[in-house]
């Protein structure tokens, strides 16, 4: 289990989307995240610890131009350098809060792929979830993914944009040898991933995947059809690497994991 988590540029705060239908998308998650003896989730969607890491909330007029996709929010060094570098890069701008004096307080940009993201800046260390243990890790965003026919150029936009740095991962598949490539922020923090669409990615719709952890992937399956959803892309992976692909019922995909 990769920890996105951290307080520093690259880092991952959290990750919301405006939805309508909004109490039929609060059953499916409070019934999808919370199986296995140990639910990992509460209802109210806060991890086992209490700390936010989701915002599901309802699309009122204000957000009804974003994406239905579940958008992750990055930490970088300088929201207003990162905005425009975003835009310099072929990204699109969203919204953007200013404080009353001008300054760039957040942002929510899509990608030149359409993938949506948010920037803010970077939080104090006792301002980002607990690390450290399995237990500061239930219940909460355990990996970040972006797949895309052309990995480079997104691998090239966010290291300009957020921060990150890149460090290669060899991979194959039967047109032979590739690279997909780890994002790292703080100290060399794995942050991300982002991968071609190819070998056992190939499928992958091109959003920013936030996987969620539960505590029996077979039982939240099973319910992802029950509660109006699908599921896109069965268990991949072993062990607690073993993660599937849905989409809920309005139609935003996610990856739920084996905690």
């Amino acid at each position: 289990m990769l920890d996105p988590f951290f307080a520093g540029v690259g880092g991952l705060l959290s990750a919301d989307i405006a939805v309508p239908e909004h109490e039929r998308e609060m059953r499916f998650y409070s019934s999808v995240l919370t199986t296995g003896p140990g639910p990992l989730w509460r209802p109210d969607l806060m991890n086992s610890l209490g700390t936010p890491i989701i915002g599901l909330g309802v699309r009122v007029p204000e957000y009804s131009h974003l994406p239905l996709q579940w958008m992750p929010h990055i930490q970088v060094a300088d929201v207003a350098q990162s905005a425009e570098r975003a835009l310099e890069l072929g990204g699109k701008e969203l919204m953007h809060g200013k404080d009353d004096g001008g300054q760039s307080q957040w942002a929510v940009f899509l990608d030149p792929n359409g993938a949506a993201f948010g920037m803010i800046p970077v939080v104090p260390a006792e301002g980002a979830p607990p690390t450290g243990g399995v237990a500061a890790q239930a219940g909460r965003i355990s990996r970040l993914d972006l797949t895309l026919p052309d990995a480079p150029v997104a691998r090239d936009f966010y290291s300009q944009v957020i921060g990150w740095s890149v460090q290669e991962v060899d991979a194959v598949d039967a047109d032979g040898p590739y690279t997909d490539y780890s994002m790292l922020g703080f100290g060399g923090k794995p942050a991300a991933c982002i991968h071609h669409a190819r070998g056992v990615n190939a499928n992958r719709p091109p959003v920013w995947l936030i996987h969620l952890p539960v505590g029996d992937l077979d039982e939240s399956l099973r319910r992802v059809p029950q509660e109006g959803g699908q599921v896109i892309a069965s268990p991949g992976g072993d062990g607690e690497q073993a993660c599937a692909v849905v989409q809920d019922p309005i139609g935003a995909y996610l990856a739920i994991a084996r905690a």
